[in-house]
């Protein structure tokens, strides 16, 4: 028994059943996830300090730190497996973590949508990064409220509020990320098909860029980092997904137990996501301009 006098169980192997997950956090797994992540986020921050793109510190690296914290207080679950802080510090890190990194996304594609042809796209860069950040910092707001009311609770009621609260705050960040998907999706089936909903600006016109080859090299390297956002923004879908589930199911529901459904869905997506974010780096977008900027000024999107 514990101190407290509640009833302390094992599993088939014979290590303590932490009583706030309802399994021991497994050691190699945290362990991995916890230097990937170390490797990940360095490796961000000397990309953006590179390119200077210090809009990335805020929310990449951020998020990578977020996810370290996380991760390392799983481990330390491992070794404390009754220990409620390290719990909640792993739920809090990780649940707003990700946050920042969907900000990233959507700033991403303001700045991209400017260098291939703001004529295929509904909004303005400048309203992509008004719109989707300031949903991006209320979902932040909502999910840290709620995560603060869940944390900082003894009470079951209350702490059910503050899931509740969080929950909400996931909810309209998939609504938001749908939203956004939407637009993304319809911007680059029309660039593709050269479709564009308007005539293109003098200054902005990338309409056939294939007959200059510096220039051909300079759209394709955009658009493959275009797909890499629409594959960082399905990992980052799926993982919301998943926590729109398992906080529904509730704290001792089965999803929210089960630790492979968490590695999978939620470490694993997010992983992706940063690594993807290395390999299609947004840093690029600030060394790349339009066809018709060799003779024009520089298009800047306001952030």
């Amino acid at each position: 028994m514990g101190s407290d006098g509640a009833v302390i169980e094992y599993d088939a192997s014979g290590h303590i059943i932490s009583p706030f997950y309802g399994y021991l956090p497994s050691d190699p797994a945290n362990k991995t996830f916890l230097i990937l992540f170390v490797v990940t986020t360095l490796l961000h921050l000397a990309q953006a300090t590179r390119a200077r793109a210090w809009w990335l510190l805020p929310t990449v690296v951020l998020a990578g730190v977020g996810e370290i914290l996380g991760w390392a207080a799983r481990t330390w679950s491992f070794y404390k497996p009754l220990n409620s802080d390290a719990y909640l510090m792993q739920t809090v890190a990780l649940v707003i973590a990700p946050t920042p990194l969907i900000g990233a996304l959507f700033i991403t594609f303001g700045r991209l949508s400017g260098k291939l042809g703001l004529q295929y796209s509904r909004i303005s860069p400048r309203l992509y990064s008004r719109i989707f950040l300031t949903s991006d910092c209320v979902a932040l707001l909502v999910q840290a409220v709620g995560g603060g009311i869940a944390a900082s609770s003894d009470d079951r009621s209350v702490s059910r509020m503050g899931s509740n609260i969080m929950l909400g705050g996931i909810v309209f960040q998939l609504v938001s990320l749908s939203i956004f998907c939407f637009f993304m999706g319809e911007y680059l089936v029309r660039r593709l098909r050269n479709k564009p909903l308007r005539k293109a600006a003098a200054n902005n016109s990338v309409d056939t860029l294939y007959n200059v080859s510096e220039e051909s090299f300079i759209e394709k390297s955009l658009l493959r980092l275009a797909f890499g956002l629409c594959a960082e923004t399905l990992f980052l879908y799926i993982r919301g997904v998943y926590r729109v589930i398992e906080l529904a199911d509730g704290w001792h529901g089965k999803v929210i137990q089960t630790q492979s459904l968490f590695i999978v869905f939620d470490g694993v997506m997010v992983l992706l996501t940063m690594l993807c974010l290395n390999v299609f780096h947004p840093g690029q977008l600030s060394n790349t301009k339009p066809r018709s900027e060799t003779s024009s000024t520089e298009l800047k999107v306001p952030v």
